[in-house]
């Protein structure tokens, strides 16, 4: 546990020296945010809620790949040993994964208050919609740390992180574009539980999948 902490400290510490990093984040999210603000605002009442849903989700989903991307993509050459020397792998998995998923659900709520400012709010459920924020950001990151390790071990990583992450988040992606539709069209929160079940359900398999594989991937 102390080691976990340390590392989630570590992980902070990096972030907030590499400053460019994140507004660069922002930048993009912003970006991709007007360019949708621009695009619907010269035809009024163009943008359904599922529109809505999708543009939203795929600027999550795009600005989540380059985020957890530099995981271990972005570590230097010997780290890696370092850290084999210090810690378990299984801490260093789930601190990441910790790290991800907060960085994550920061970017997904700042992203949603970019669309509500520039696109209107078309969410009836808030609450609900908050879980779906939480539940996407910790299924994106989870699937995505592991799939960084992998990438990383091999060359051209950033193309084969590029490859690999879109058919393993595939699932999550389609469960909450679902969900947020139900959230903007006001539908009883019964009518999403087997979706959240289901979310719930691949975030802790996937979760699982990752430390038990990461140290195999680790050693390699």
């Amino acid at each position: 546990m102390q080691n976990l902490n340390h590392l989630l400290l570590k992980e902070l510490t990096l972030e907030l020296r590499r400053k460019s990093v994140i507004s660069g984040l922002l930048l993009y999210l912003f970006s991709t945010a007007f360019i949708c603000y621009l695009t619907f605002s010269l035809r009024q009442n163009q943008i359904t809620p599922l529109v809505w849903s999708a543009l939203f989700w795929i600027t999550i989903l795009f600005t989540v790949i380059n985020t957890v991307a530099k995981s271990f993509i972005g570590e230097k050459k010997g780290r890696d040993i370092y850290y084999y020397s210090i810690s378990s792998p299984e801490a260093i998995i789930i601190s990441k994964v910790i790290y991800n998923f907060l960085l994550t659900l920061i970017l997904s709520f700042t992203g949603f208050i970019l669309f509500a400012l520039l696109l209107k709010n078309p969410i009836v459920d808030l609450g609900l919609f908050s879980l779906v924020l939480a539940l996407g950001a910790m299924g994106f990151s989870s699937s995505l740390t592991l799939i960084s390790g992998i990438a990383a071990k091999a060359n051209n990583s950033h193309i084969l992180m590029a490859v690999l992450s879109f058919p393993i988040v595939i699932s999550v992606l389609l469960i909450v574009v679902k969900v947020t539709k139900n959230c903007i069209d006001g539908l009883d929160r019964s009518v999403s539980t087997n979706d959240l079940v289901t979310l719930l359900a691949i975030n802790c398999l996937v979760t699982a999948a990752s430390y038990l594989l990461f140290p195999y991937i680790w050693r390699s």
